[in-house]
Parts: C-alpha cells; sequence; structure tokens
C-alpha cells in the first residue's frame, strides 16, 4: 500500500479506544496502538485537538453489539496532516486541517495522536484559527448550515433558533448572521442570553418567560420563516405559534423523553413544512455545500469558538461524561 509520510506501521501512537458499549468510565481506556497507514484517496493527520459531541457518548453507550474488535471515538477534530495515502497530492504534507465524520462506520476517531479520513474530510485550517477552535467546528456547524439551507437561501429571512446557548445553535446564529438573516433565538438563563448575543443574535428571549411567544411575534410582527430546533416536542407549541404560515421547523435532535405528539391538522391547516435531520446521512451534496459554506464564513473572519472545556486524553472519560451532563459550550481533548 504506496504511501508518503514518515511514521511507518511499526510505530505506536496513544489512544483512546473501548472495546465494548457502557458508561464512560467503565469501557474508556488508552492505549498503545499501532500508527494507522492512510489507504488510497486518505491522508494521516497528527491530531491537536479533538471534539467531544452528543453522538460520540450516545454511539459508546448503546446497547449494539460491537461490531469491531476497538473504536477510537469522537468525529470531529484539527491537526496538520503529515502523511498521504496513493492518489492524494503530497502537497498536502503539513496542511492544517480540520476534520468531520472521523469515526462514522470507521474505527479510527480523533481521540488519538492519529488518524486516517478520507482526503475530502480533513478541511483546510486557516492559519489564524486555533486547533480548539477547529475542533468545535464540524458537527456543530455542519448541522446548522443544513438546518438553515434546507428550504433555500436565507438572505432577508427572520430565523428562530432555539437553544442558541448550546453549539448548533451557537453555529446556526453566526451562519445565519453571515447570510444576512434576521436572527431571533430561545434560550434558558441570563447566562446563556449573553452567549447568544456574543454570537451575535438579534434578539434573545428566554423561553421560560411567561410573555416569551409575545416577545417573539413582536420581533417578528409578520411571523418566522424558519425555525432550528433543538427539542421539538418541548417547543412546538411556541414554534407554531410564532411561525409564518407555509413556515418550516427543522429539527436535529431527539429527545429523551419520546417523541412527540404532533397536530397534524394544525400543521396542515398552515402549510407548514417538519423537516428531521442527521447530519451522518446528509448527501455527498449537501455535506459539500457546509463545508463550502462553513469555510467562507471562517475564512471572513465570521465565526467565533463556543465556550470551551478542555480535556487531556487521559481525561477522556471525563471529557465524555461532561458532554453527556450537558454541559454549556464545546468540550475539547487536547492531545499532547
Amino acid at each position: 500500500m504506496a504511501f508518503i509520510g514518515t511514521l511507518q506501521a511499526e510505530d505506536h501512537m496513544k489512544a483512546a479506544v473501548y472495546r465494548q458499549r457502557g458508561a464512560a468510565k467503565d469501557v474508556l481506556r488508552v492505549e498503545d496502538l499501532p500508527v494507522p497507514i492512510p489507504a488510497p484517496s486518505e491522508v494521516r493527520v497528527r491530531v491537536y485537538a479533538s471534539g467531544v459531541n452528543p453522538t460520540d457518548w450516545k454511539s459508546r453507550s448503546g446497547d449494539a453489539p460491537m461490531t469491531v474488535e476497538y473504536q477510537i471515538p469522537n468525529q470531529d477534530g484539527a491537526g496538520v496532516i503529515d502523511a498521504v495515502g496513493e492518489g492524494v497530492d503530497e502537497r498536502r504534507i503539513g496542511e492544517r486541517v480540520w476534520l468531520f465524520h472521523a469515526a462514522w462506520k470507521r474505527v479510527n476517531g480523533t481521540a488519538a495522536e492519529y488518524t486516517v479520513i478520507p482526503s475530502d474530510q480533513a478541511v483546510p485550517l486557516p492559519d489564524a484559527i486555533t486547533f480548539n477552535q477547529g475542533a468545535g467546528l464540524a458537527i456543530p456547524y455542519i448541522t446548522a448550515y443544513g438546518c438553515l439551507y434546507l428550504d433555500g437561501p436565507i438572505n432577508g429571512k427572520t430565523i428562530l433558533v432555539a437553544g442558541g446557548a448550546g453549539a448548533v445553535g451557537h453555529a446556526a446564529i453566526e451562519l445565519a448572521k453571515f447570510a444576512g438573516a434576521h436572527v431571533i433565538t430561545t434560550v434558558s438563563s441570563s447566562e446563556k442570553a449573553e452567549l447568544a448575543r456574543a454570537a451575535g443574535a438579534d434578539v434573545v428571549v428566554n423561553y421560560r418567560d411567561a410573555d416569551a411567544i409575545d416577545q417573539i411575534k413582536a420581533a417578528a410582527p409578520n411571523g418566522v420563516d424558519r425555525v432550528i430546533e433543538v427539542a421539538l416536542g418541548a417547543n412546538l407549541e411556541l414554534d407554531l405559534a410564532v411561525l409564518r404560515p407555509a413556515g418550516s421547523i427543522i429539527t436535529y435532535a431527539a429527545e429523551p423523553t419520546g417523541d412527540p405528539h404532533l397536530p397534524v391538522r394544525r400543521l396542515m391547516t398552515d402549510n407548514i413544512t417538519l423537516h428531521f435531520i442527521l447530519v451522518y446521512n446528509f448527501t455527498d451534496d449537501q455535506i459539500k455545500a457546509a463545508v463550502t459554506g462553513v469555510s467562507a464564513a471562517l475564512a471572513a473572519g465570521a465565526l467565533t469558538p463556543s465556550p470551551e472545556t478542555h480535556f487531556t486524553l487521559d481525561q477522556i472519560a471525563e471529557a465524555h461524561e461532561a458532554v453527556e451532563g450537558g454541559i454549556t459550550g464545546k468540550v475539547i481533548v487536547n492531545i499532547a
């Protein structure tokens, strides 16, 4: 198998792994593993920062049987390409990159000193952007972009972002403002309101306020065009109260309390479109559009990092627990 790089197959690396599913502290371990060799059309990346997302702990804690000997967790990361497989331009060696879908149907996630990944899943990272910020880009921003543009351009539209202090909410606010949208967001506390304002939201509403619906209607007297929704069941009544006829709700997360009841007649009467999306099943065109759009906003300086909580690789279990516990902002595992 031809590749261009310095390390050989007999070299070893530190990597977090789990060999069975379960609670983070029960199954996650740091082990010495062989450094992976990039296959044709792949690059190998020296990982400096690994982002943890909800799907990472959900995959690890699920009850589906393991189909591989071990799994290195975490989909998102950032680092430097140090080797390329056959068919990849060797000039990519030394390139700073952010990574997406590293562990999706693959063993080599980003919670390791090195990972291998298809070349087009290693996206150039501007020199001005830290590896920590780069590791927080992929799932939140690709998800947010896909939600925002699912029904077409958003310039001049009014967008309601539910949960504006969350990772996807933060990304949606920034991308929508960069595209020229008017952005309203909901939060649950004054601290989260400050985070949403810092991301650029035009109007921030505490959804726990008795007059939350009235506040949103005052900010969008003609109705909201699109809702980017993190908790459909909890927020559906508010969404329908402020959405304009023929508006749309795009929901990207499932709630632990179960599936919501859908008022079909009410949705039908107002010609409301309800979309369900999962970032891992985006089409190639959706992924390409999102990566291009996120990269453009990043290059323009329009994106800022969410609040970051940092862990070392040896603290991988604590990092997963922090995300599972609902910590605000991004959890980053720094790889020494």
